[in-house]
């Protein structure tokens, strides 16, 4: 039995070996122009820029595949950041992109009948709710996606516009452009 023991440890540490040399070895290195494209998408994952998810927007943009202007989450503000990123002019929203008034879902208790495929549908996890139970929205977590919107087969969720109020409304950072100062030379 402590011969067996001894050979499958043996083993054990052998396999481990070559899967870590194998790692190391044959590891793929990621564009790091994708990451820092990435970083600056808001990570709604909504779609609404035509690609499944903001990592795959990004790889288009840094391809050359997909322009800077085709993300209704990220705002203009989202153009801006990635036009200073890139080194390219502001362009304003175009092609099928629609700006929209942030929002968040809003679940009609009255009517949920506690499916959980709008759970199922968020990327962010901003619904709660159990099966057969009501589903509430979580309102701080909500990114406006609308992606719980088509699976719900009652209709029981509307997108609710967020109005800015007192408590509510956040200072606007301007942003500016970086030139190079002149430099004078007698």
């Amino acid at each position: 039995m402590l011969s067996a023991l001894l050979a499958m440890s043996v083993i054990a540490i052998a396999l481990g070996a070559v899967l870590g040399f194998a790692a190391i070895r044959f590891r793929v290195e990621g564009n790091p122009l994708v990451d820092k494209i990435d970083a600056v998408l808001p990570q709604t994952q909504c779609g609404q820029c035509g690609y499944p998810g903001c990592r795959p927007y990004a790889t288009a943009i840094a391809e050359g595949l997909a322009d800077i202007n085709q993300c209704p989450p990220g705002g203009e503000e989202g153009i801006h950041k990635l036009a200073d990123l890139l080194g390219m002019e502001f362009k304003p929203f175009g092609g099928e992109t629609v700006t929209k008034p942030k929002a968040v879902a809003f679940i009609d208790e009255s009517t949920c009948i506690g499916c959980t495929l709008c759970i199922q549908a968020c990327p962010v996890d901003a619904i709660a709710g159990a099966a057969k139970q009501l589903h509430t929205v979580i309102a701080s977590e909500c990114t406006g996606c609308e992606l719980c919107i088509p699976p719900c087969p009652v209709d029981c969720i509307s997108m609710v516009a967020i109005i800015d109020t007192t408590t509510s409304w956040k200072w606007k950072y301007p942003v500016y452009a970086l030139t190079p100062a002149p430099i004078d030379t007698p």
